[in-house]
């Protein structure tokens, strides 16, 4: 038995479970119509509630994947108000859960570009926080092209807040290629990573990704994606997982529509942390 197997198993044989929540990450194979795809979350929401997930996260463009990229511009909403964002709103509160929307079309002062934003909902249907993705996906590789800057508008602002989960950081997707932005979060317990990886970057890159994450910031994470085939021909890796802080998937699913469950368990992260105080022993600090 290796040593960092020893180090988990005795950090896991310490926790109490008043420390301990359920959490879910949702996969989708979303279209291109809102109404449907609405209706593919809340199935799966409920799915998540009814095994007693607390916080569900939904995957990045959970709301929509158009025929092309500028459809999402013709469902794009005011901040505060609209079908997608009353859905979000209204099902946190029905469930009585924390619900995150892993990216949302919002208007932004560029006519025809979106922000493509995460927005967190309390157990009361408030929206407690909205994270803009600010590293847009580009990618050309024999017939994958990508450009997201074409119809997205970068953010500009890091993301963290209090929840009863702990700290929680947001990030959207290709953000999980830039380690500095986890950086700049400070001490999260917690970083939410929706995503809708391509195939072929998702088969070589998602995992280690995640994972490396995940045990650079001693914290939970939890990456819901789109995975499967979509109507407009796109495919997307999915592979949705939990990771706990010392890098040990949890729980996965690697096609298809379906819920991912997994405990945080706060005690064992404070464990893991006490054991191994990488954080504490950073030296290279941001000018």
């Amino acid at each position: 038995m290796s040593t960092d197997v020893g180090i988990d198993q005795a950090a896991r044989s310490k926790a109490s479970d008043n420390t301990r929540v359920r959490v879910a990450a949702v996969q989708m194979a979303s279209g291109p119509s809102v109404t449907a795809n609405l209706e593919e979350a809340f199935r799966l929401i409920e799915e998540a509630a009814a095994k007693q997930a607390k916080l569900v996260v939904l995957p990045e463009y959970f709301c929509i994947m158009g025929m092309k990229d500028t459809d999402k511009l013709a469902v794009r909403e005011n901040p505060g108000e609209g079908e997608i964002q009353n859905f979000l709103s209204e099902t946190a509160k029905r469930f009585g859960i924390w619900l995150a929307g892993g990216s949302v079309p919002l208007i932004s002062p560029v006519s025809d570009k979106v922000y493509n934003s995460c927005l967190v909902y309390d157990e009361h249907g408030q929206q407690v926080a909205r994270y803009d993705k600010i590293h847009l996906f580009g990618l050309s590789l024999g017939n994958e092209n990508f450009a997201e800057e074409r119809t997205i508008d970068a953010g500009n602002r890091v993301v963290a807040l209090d929840s009863p989960f702990g700290r929680m950081g947001l990030s959207i997707c290709y953000d999980l290629r830039f380690p500095e932005l986890y950086r700049m979060m400070g001490k999260v317990d917690v970083i939410l990573a929706p995503a809708a990886f391509t195939a072929i970057t998702g088969k070589a890159h998602w995992e280690t990704l995640i994972r490396a994450r995940a045990i650079e910031n001693q914290a939970y994470l939890i990456a819901p994606a789109q995975g499967g085939f979509h109507v407009n021909g796109r495919e997307t890796n999915g592979d949705s997982m939990i990771v706990d802080p010392w890098g040990v998937i949890i729980d996965r699913l690697p096609r298809g529509p379906g819920v991912v469950v997994a405990e945080i368990d706060r005690a064992y992260q404070s464990s893991v942390r006490a054991s191994l105080p990488a954080l504490e022993h950073r030296c290279l600090l941001a000018c």
